[in-house]
């Protein structure tokens, strides 16, 4: 697929990002891996307003295309893309129930056998660092070593997967997640779980599962 083809559905995926609630203003950003680099959306640009012609092309050294400026989140896109040759897209947000989840530094734990969508027994939270920071990025890398998707201490989600369309999937299993467990936790806390071997069973089902048929 073409660079326009590509710049067009990440738009694409931007805007139904934000008709789902999944996130506000232009605080999310999404990458997919393209030649020896990645395109990734702009920074301070609303979705509305991007056109194919703004989304920026960023090598793997970190060197931006001239004249055109990057989220100020490039850093975890490249090293998370760097770091999973087996994904193609890096999709953040700021959605509400999973950010409030990680101002709380909780992982969300194995409350519904979803979370193994995540690929494995929680969905982690990366340790808090100033945005845009190298060491934001090393946090989120770390977090996502083994897993798909993990949460931010007091900012936001991460999701990783092979196309735009099952990481932005993935992104709305996360934030429902997190909704069910911000409603436990006034009830019991720590809530119910799974045991490892009943989400290790759920992993081997979905071993090889096509996007909808995670359920």
């Amino acid at each position: 697929m073409n660079r326009t083809a590509i710049s067009q559905q990440i738009i694409d995926t931007c805007l139904k990002m934000s008709a789902m609630g999944l996130n506000q203003g232009t605080s999310g950003n999404i990458s997919v891996r393209f030649g020896n680099g990645m395109l990734i959306t702009p920074t301070s640009v609303p979705y509305e307003e991007l056109s194919p012609d703004d989304i920026v092309y960023v090598d793997n050294s970190g060197d931006a295309e001239a004249g055109k400026n990057p989220s100020s989140e490039w850093r975890f896109h490249l090293d998370i893309l760097k770091s999973k040759p087996e994904e193609n897209v890096v999709l953040h947000n700021h959605a509400i129930s999973a950010t409030a989840v990680a101002v709380m530094n909780k992982p969300i734990p194995a409350i519904h056998y979803m979370v193994a969508a995540a690929g494995g027994n929680i969905i982690p939270c990366a340790p808090y660092a100033t945005y845009g920071t190298q060491a934001l990025s090393d946090h989120a890398v770390k977090a996502l070593s083994g897993y798909k998707a993990t949460l931010l201490q007091h900012h936001g989600m991460i999701t990783t997967a092979k196309t735009l369309e099952k990481a932005l999937w993935l992104a709305q299993e996360v934030e429902v997640l997190a909704k069910l467990y911000l409603s436990i936790l006034p009830i019991m806390d720590p809530a119910p779980i799974l045991s490892d071997a009943h989400i290790d069973e759920v992993l081997h089902k979905f071993r090889g599962y096509g996007l909808r048929d995670t359920h």
